[in-house]
């Protein structure tokens, strides 16, 4: 039995990350699931959230923030996402000045009566601030 796979993440803008990997964890509607080769054929919703890469031969993680999407098991493993990012990569003040953003058009949206769609993209707008400022510092994993 092959002991490692091909994983691809795709974005709207390019190929995010190609490689080979043991495992990847990512989180789902219902938790975070890992998925090794061999894994029986899946398709998964992913929800914003951190996304956990062992490539093959590492022990060792590599992490990445993504905003959503579905992962396809079968023969490789293919990650279709709104965006991904590596920790190198995000902008931890841009990450908050958006969390900022949101719990204030939470605040006033209570106060005028806006429109469930504000309030669904703001609560939205928090969550991926969260996960790019968790990812930007190693995860939630390397916390504990």
């Amino acid at each position: 039995m092959p002991k490692s796979v091909r994983l691809d993440i795709i974005t709207p803008e390019k190929l995010f990350y190609r490689g080979e990997i043991e495992l990847v964890i990512a989180r789902t509607l219902f938790g975070d699931e890992g998925f090794m080769a061999n894994h029986t054929w899946a398709c998964k919703l992913l929800a914003t959230g951190e996304l956990w890469i062992q490539e093959a031969g590492s022990k060792d993680f590599r992490i990445a923030a993504i905003s959503g999407g579905f992962i396809d098991i079968k023969e490789k493993f293919t990650i279709f996402t709104d965006a991904a990012e590596w920790p190198e990569d995000i902008d931890v003040e841009r990450a908050k000045n958006s969390e900022s953003k949101a719990r204030e058009l939470l605040k006033d949206s209570s106060r005028v009566g806006s429109g469930g769609k504000e309030i669904v993209e703001a609560k939205i707008d928090i969550m991926k601030a969260h996960t790019r400022m968790n990812v930007a510092v190693g995860g939630v994993r390397r916390k504990r």
